[in-house]
């Protein structure tokens, strides 16, 4: 499956270019080695953004996602997020996380909430896979869905119906049905944590053009800096 959905990207790109439909500017391709509980994964996504729209009419972009398990033994169940943080960094420091982070947010234009419940990311990396086979284009628009429900909406992304909505607002083809096969997606995963996630150590994590490596959420101009370096 994994070697299928590259081959699909490379028939995609030969249509484009035989229909005269390509832009004539470097093309940039970011892999992002990402999980979806990750707020910092969404502070950089939406940084990357900013970056690619100010350098839209230099480079054409693709953005494809990879997984990364924060809490591999994360209850599929989902647990209270809060009370969740609260044990594992103290209430304390929880609260000064949860401070900081809403002001990010905020600064984003995104209101950040605390609520709801916290668990495995399997399934949404698995549905990520299938989006992927499907462009990036879906693939984005369905990590888009997927973090503005986990940090803004309080919604629980191991939920079946959660991620069929998602994938459903992202126009992902096939959802049920790969979410209710255990093991669709799961060849694409082990390939990509081993082609992607192999000396990552935390999340995001983005690699540009295959030879520029940024890791956390940085600032715009980090990001357009490594554009120019990365087709140097």
């Amino acid at each position: 499956m994994f070697i299928g959905r590259q081959n699909k990207q490379l028939s995609t790109f030969a249509r484009n270019l035989m229909a005269g439909t390509l832009p004539m500017k470097p093309l940039i391709r970011v892999d992002i080695t990402s999980d979806t509980v990750c707020p910092w994964c969404f502070v950089g996504k939406r940084n990357l953004e900013k970056a690619m729209d100010a350098s839209k009419d230099k480079f054409a972009f693709e953005v494809w996602w990879h997984p990364f398990f924060l809490n591999p033994n994360a209850d599929t169940k989902g647990v209270d997020k809060l009370e969740y943080y609260n044990n594992k960094f103290g209430k304390e420091r929880a609260a000064a996380i949860t401070e900081r982070m809403t002001k990010v947010f905020h600064d984003l234009g995104l209101n950040f909430k605390i609520g709801g419940l916290t668990g495995s990311t399997l399934d949404s990396h698995r549905l990520i896979a299938l989006a992927g086979q499907q462009g990036s284009e879906k693939q984005n628009m369905l990590v888009e869905e997927l973090f503005l429900n986990y940090f803004t909406q309080e919604k629980y992304i191991g939920d079946r119906q959660i991620l069929l909505e998602a994938g459903r607002k992202a126009q992902v083809e096939g959802a049920e049905a790969w979410l209710n096969d255990p093991n669709a997606g799961m060849e694409e995963i082990r390939q990509d944590l081993k082609q992607y996630g192999k000396g990552v150590t935390g999340v995001p994590d983005f690699l540009i053009n295959g030879k520029q490596r940024l890791s956390g959420a940085q600032p715009p101009d980090s990001f357009l800096k490594a554009f120019e370096l990365a087709v140097a």
